[in-house]
């Protein structure tokens, strides 16, 4: 039986490599120093149940100097690589070592963490070997989502923890220096499946939709133990940063789920969120995804209520923007669009209007990082991602001119193996 998830680009790739003098097409900036990492799903017994089971692998290009010094792929190397370690153990025990670290990859406080949301990040050295999972010092006593939201202004990572028993959602913060300060218990309605969430100057804002535990799912073991709930309402919550053990405001929503945000931001009286936002998600199974468009959601702290609102009728996702920009008001955003033909959005949030590069039949390209050409926020930068042609079956890391992305691309770096479909990645320049 053909399975979607473990043939094409989605099936891993065999092999770790490293190679070095990468042939590049173009010029690459030259002050573009550090590292592209991206993260995915890649089985090493080159089977899973489920596309966001596989064991995790980091590819990264290595640019210094307009060249491109090295390319290597690594398997993240958790107890479930190395052991066969569960998540749980028979008596329904969690083991928050346990996990596939698959799904991002960021620098905190000098560390290069390698996240999913079911356990500890693992941390990682500049060249992608595995040095152990990170628990904040032994602070850290849930999982940590994928997406935490480092605040350009601070320098904190918020970020937070759920699980399929009570409590089922907690809030953490850790300050600029790696130490968890604030861990506090979210009261939400039932197990729910809580992939990102929102930060901007003053708020947190929590995403608490009907995508659900299912035990039945569970015991099947045919995918991932969630599935799409009508009887769960659709809500936000919003949490003041200056109290982070106070007060949570619920607000409903129609009903619908976000996988990622692409930003939010305060204004006077409201909370202002974009989103790629579905319909709905696993109703009968979880394999089968349905389509994501940009939405906004204005939050109204005075009237208590919610303005829903789609932008575009494009369909992508993995959204991103400059990231010093996140929590506050910025004008540009990107996200990937997949599907037989591939292209990269940009859209202006402030006038209503987006452009595209589009790359043709066959080119996919994942999740763009924005990467920054000088040192104001929201300026010039480009656009890096690994993008895979279906007619060679190789993939080359791309850079775009952010600001001009009907242009050819600034540099085309050749690889020497495939990159397969992933999940998030940094550029994580030299300091």
């Amino acid at each position: 039986m053909t399975v979607p998830h473990l043939t094409g680009n989605y099936a891993p790739v065999a092999e770790e490599l490293t190679a070095y003098e990468l042939p590049v097409t173009g010029t690459i900036p030259a002050e573009l120093t550090g590292w592209y990492l991206r993260n995915g799903p890649n089985p090493h017994a080159a089977a899973s149940t489920h596309w966001f089971l596989g064991d995790g692998m980091v590819h990264g290009v290595r640019l210094e100097g307009g060249r491109a010094v090295s390319y290597r792929n690594r398997w993240v190397r958790t107890t479930t690589f190395t052991e066969g370690a569960h998540g749980r153990d028979s008596r329904g025990n969690r083991d928050l070592v346990a996990g596939v670290a698959n799904t991002h990859v960021i620098r905190h406080a000098g560390r290069t963490l390698a996240l999913v949301e079911s356990s500890y990040p693992y941390e990682l050295t500049c060249d992608l070997d595995t040095v152990g999972p990170h628990d904040f010092d032994g602070k850290l006593t849930t999982a940590m989502t994928a997406h935490p939201k480092t605040c350009p202004v601070t320098g904190e990572l918020h970020f937070f923890g759920y699980d399929v028993f009570a409590p089922y959602l907690t809030y953490h913060r850790a300050d600029a220096s790696g130490n968890l300060d604030v861990s506090r218990a979210v009261e939400v309605q039932a197990a729910t499946m809580h992939h990102d969430f929102n930060l901007t100057a003053q708020h947190v804002v929590f995403m608490d939709l009907p995508v659900c535990f299912d035990l039945e799912s569970t015991q099947a073991g045919t995918g991932m133990p969630f599935r799409w709930n009508d009887d769960h309402q659709a809500r936000l919550g919003v949490l003041r940063r200056d109290d982070p053990y106070g007060e949570i405001r619920w607000f409903p929503i129609d009903p619908c789920y976000v996988f990622h945000a692409l930003n939010a931001h305060d204004e006077p009286g409201r909370i202002v969120l974009h989103v790629m936002r579905y319909p709905s998600m696993w109703r009968a199974d979880s394999h089968d995804f349905e389509q994501a468009t940009l939405w906004r959601w204005a939050i109204d702290l005075v009237a208590g209520t919610v303005r829903e609102e789609q932008l575009d009728d494009r369909v992508a996702e993995f959204p991103r923007i400059d990231d010093r920009l996140a929590g506050l008001d910025t004008r540009f955003g990107h996200a990937s669009v997949s599907g037989s033909s591939g292209a990269l959005i940009r859209y202006d949030l402030h006038k209503g209007f987006s452009s595209a590069h589009e790359f043709g039949p066959g080119r996919i390209p994942a999740e763009a990082s924005f990467v920054a050409a000088d040192e104001n926020p929201g300026g010039d930068g480009y656009l890096m991602t690994y993008l895979y042609n279906a007619d060679s079956d190789r993939s080359d890391l791309v850079v775009l001119d952010a600001g001009d992305l009907a242009a050819p691309a600034v540099a085309t770096i050749h690889l020497p193996s495939r990159v397969p479909y992933g999940f998030h990645g940094n550029w994580l320049a030299d300091s």
